[in-house]
């Protein structure tokens, strides 16, 4: 398995994965390489605040050339992942090889997909960008071709609480990595305060509360790259997300004051219809006022956190 990161968050993610019951974690460029079962992968796509992607490595071959990339994936069993009338995805990227156009790397791979369910049943997967049964992950590295499926589906850092983005907002996963290295888990199981005085679409306080109240960051997403994939264990998955549901129930009362201001009123809306959605109306406070008339919540103590994503 490998889990995708923002750069120079590999570290915390490494951590993180060990959390959550990963083995054998290796940190790498921009990720994080790691063993372990379905349901660590599950939980990884579910539990992990860091995590951009999941991917499930299915094969790793030579591909000097887009020939032996077109036939060592359509080696590939994809009956066993795919039916022949589901849809399909692509993400390729390549570094120091043969084939470097990204757009014609996807191509031929899909083509050899497609072409070996042609072959078969003689009907073929469509694409679907959005929303596929499968995301197929091909990263060519000095022409070896590592082949994945992209477990995710979309970016982890797609939480599904956000209503409407501010511009440039803060993706969710590096807000929540920022939160980790600054010790706010810590600060927050002391019962320490949280300030953001420039909170923007909210993206830091709602992550602040997340982490606090031992919420699953996976919780709220609607679609993962599992959902359809043949291998998918339904029942293990019902299972993980009720039991983050628990522990969502039960830990909405350790939240402690987290707070959010922002001088632009658009910014409020967008913080408070966020809040909402994310299901922590009675958690975050939001609230307008000019930064020079920020405070600390009163009751707030000696020890808590101000972090902000300056404009």
């Amino acid at each position: 398995l490998f889990a995708t990161c923002p750069r120079g968050t590999e570290s915390l993610l490494e951590a993180e994965l060990q959390t959550l019951g990963a083995s054998n974690v290796a940190v790498r460029q921009s990720g994080v390489a790691f063993e372990g079962s379905l349901e660590n992968a599950y939980t990884a796509c579910l539990w992990s605040r860091i995590a951009s992607r999941v991917l499930l490595g299915i094969a790793v071959f030579p591909a000097p050339s887009s020939d032996e990339l077109y036939a060592g994936v359509r080696a590939i069993p994809w009956e066993d992942h795919l039916s022949p009338d589901g849809t399909l995805a692509v993400d390729f990227f390549s570094a120091r090889s043969e084939v470097t156009h990204t757009h014609f790397g996807a191509l031929r791979v899909k083509d050899a997909v497609v072409d070996r369910f042609r072959d078969m049943h003689g009907r073929r997967p469509d694409v679907d960008l959005e929303r596929p049964d499968i995301r197929i992950n091909v990263y060519l590295f000095q022409d070896e071709a590592r082949v994945s499926l992209d477990l995710s589906g979309d970016s982890l850092h797609r939480r599904g609480y956000r209503q409407d983005a501010q511009a440039a907002p803060l993706k969710e996963n590096l807000a929540a990595a920022l939160l980790i290295r600054a010790r706010w888990p810590e600060l927050a199981a002391q019962r320490g305060a949280l300030v953001d005085p420039m909170c923007g679409s909210g993206t830091l306080p709602i992550e602040a509360a997340m982490i606090a109240g031992d919420i699953a960051p996976g919780i709220g997403r609607q679609y993962y790259g599992f959902n359809a994939w043949l291998g998918h264990d339904d029942t293990l998955w019902e299972r993980l997300l009720g039991e983050a549901r628990e522990r969502r129930d039960s830990g909405g009362r350790n939240i402690p004051t987290v707070v959010g201001y922002d001088y632009d009123r658009k910014a409020v809306a967008a913080a408070l219809a966020n809040v909402n959605s994310a299901g922590l109306r009675t958690n975050v406070h939001i609230e307008r006022r000019e930064l020079p008339d920020v405070e600390l919540p009163s009751g707030s103590g000696e020890v808590g956190l101000i972090i902000a994503n300056p404009p």
